[in-house]
């Protein structure tokens, strides 16, 4: 007990030393800032790479290793390990829009910015367009989605909010992604409301960026984790917990968190992790083909897109056709709706073998409390955020190992650790579902029911990665 009280004392420390250093914070900003803009913009002038070409001959090499080997990859790994922190202390898109935000007019924050659907439309958007146009491959390519994504999170910066991070909150591409992550932390800020409800001095205000209601903030799935806030009013502290508090005792989850889980992270990230290395796309663009040349059509076999719509760089070889695209279109859409479909019956089938769900405090006209007929499968959906998590990683992942190879570095490690990577998260997905289940019924005989019928729907999914990893 005096070793844990202790250990909770240095955590509450750890916040207290975020909050009074923030000005080494800022500076620490702006040298990642720094760092990020030339990334970005100095390979877009730089003639592209030759296939010889290495991280210490060529600087778009370089960058590219940096966004894509070690930046992102371990940026999503960090999340669950320590919260938003990145978000908080060292994302360059955060602190650029709001210094524009305090620069800016300060606007109110429009009604349509605020809908609960942004998430989930922007990650898919992005992921997608990012295969269009090969991100991973080319400058141009990273220019247009990383680039374009700093101008947008500036501008609205610059529009809407005074010294805040609105873009952050809504519009980020993989904020809902890092907000579900974030749900799985060991660390959090507790709100003590008897603290806050105490008696106080007049308290200096703080500025909360992402826009947080701190008074009754629960959870870290939107806290960026960047300490200004530490011990306000008495009543907030970085406090130590299990990793899995927040999915079953605080996320009952919603219909959008829950298109990302099942649509997003566990079917179109798949799709356009897999697409460039299937023999199904090669065969179904052939079939297509030969069906268009037969029938004498013969413009959606040109390269004549621009780069940024489809991927056009005849310099080295590399261009995609209408062709192309249309079929990377149709393989991730058709990997989202056979995947994630797949996901959603094993929840909903879990869901059905489970006592019924009710809405807190709804009731019907004689009294009764009211079903929610989606409410509990969107609740199980969080316990298979482990799961989603890793596969995106694991996907990600694989652009390091690439570059890794081509550095001539042995990689033999690897698939064992992808393997026990995908085998634990999904175990830890399915430990979720147990306990999930456990809230609703004490039958182990309905809990196992509704374990098994998630684990019958995964199968699609591990399918997928255990593809990618051996063929």
């Amino acid at each position: 007990m005096v070793a844990a009280s202790a250990f909770r004392a240095r955590v509450a420390r750890a916040g207290d030393f975020l909050r009074d250093h923030q000005q080494a914070i800022r500076r620490l900003q702006w040298t990642i800032v720094g760092v990020y803009l030339a990334l970005l913009l100095i390979p877009v002038f730089l003639p592209l790479p030759g296939r010889t070409a290495t991280v210490f001959s060529h600087f778009t090499v370089l960058a590219q290793f940096a966004f894509w080997g070690l930046w992102w990859p371990f940026v999503l790994i960090s999340i669950p390990l320590f919260g938003r922190a990145w978000c908080g202390l060292f994302c360059p898109e955060g602190t650029l829009t709001e210094w524009a935000s305090r620069h800016g007019r300060g606007g109110a924050i429009p009604r349509w910015m605020r809908w609960g659907g942004w998430p989930f439309v922007a990650f898919s958007l992005t992921t997608i367009y990012g295969q269009l146009i090969s991100v991973y491959q080319y400058p141009w390519a990273v220019a247009a989605i990383l680039g374009g994504s700093t101008v947008a999170a500036m501008g609205v910066g610059w529009l809407y909010g005074k010294n805040k991070r609105v873009w952050c909150r809504y519009l980020c591409p993989v904020s809902g992604v890092f907000s579900l992550l974030a749900k799985l932390s060991p660390w959090y800020y507790r709100v003590d409301a008897a603290a806050w409800r105490a008696p106080q001095r007049r308290t200096e205000s703080i500025n909360c960026a992402p826009l947080l209601p701190l008074r009754t903030m629960q959870g870290a799935a939107d806290c960026h984790m960047c300490g200004r806030c530490s011990d306000y009013r008495g009543a907030i502290t970085l406090t130590p917990r299990s990793p899995e508090a927040e999915i079953v005792h605080v996320s009952g989850g919603n219909a959008w968190q829950s298109a990302l889980i099942v649509l997003g992270l566990m079917g179109l990230a798949p799709g356009a992790f897999l697409w460039s290395a299937s023999p199904w796309y090669v065969t179904l663009k052939q079939a297509l083909a030969t069906w268009l040349v037969e029938a004498d059509v013969y413009w959606p076999l040109a390269d004549s897109a621009p780069w940024f719509i489809l991927t056009h760089y005849p310099q080295v070889n590399d261009s995609f056709s209408w062709l192309d695209g249309a079929v990377i279109l149709l393989f991730i859409l058709a990997t989202a709706v056979v995947v994630g479909g797949s996901v959603f019956a094993g929840l909903w089938l879990a869901d059905r073998s489970l006592p019924h769900l009710q809405r807190p405090g709804v009731r019907d006209s004689s009294g009764a409390l009211l079903r929610s007929s989606l409410a509990g499968v969107h609740m199980l959906a969080q316990g298979l955020i482990p799961a989603a998590g890793i596969g995106v990683f694991l996907g990600l992942s694989a652009t390091t190992l690439s570059l890794l190879q081509h550095e001539g570095l042995a990689t033999g490690w690897a698939n064992p650790l992808r393997f026990s990577l995908l085998a634990l998260a999904l175990l830890w997905s399915l430990r979720f579902q147990w306990r999930l289940a456990g809230l609703r019924t004490p039958s182990h005989r309905r809990r196992a029911a509704a374990v098994a019928a998630v684990a019958l729907g995964l199968l699609p999914f591990a399918w997928v990665w255990l593809l990618l990893f051996l063929h």
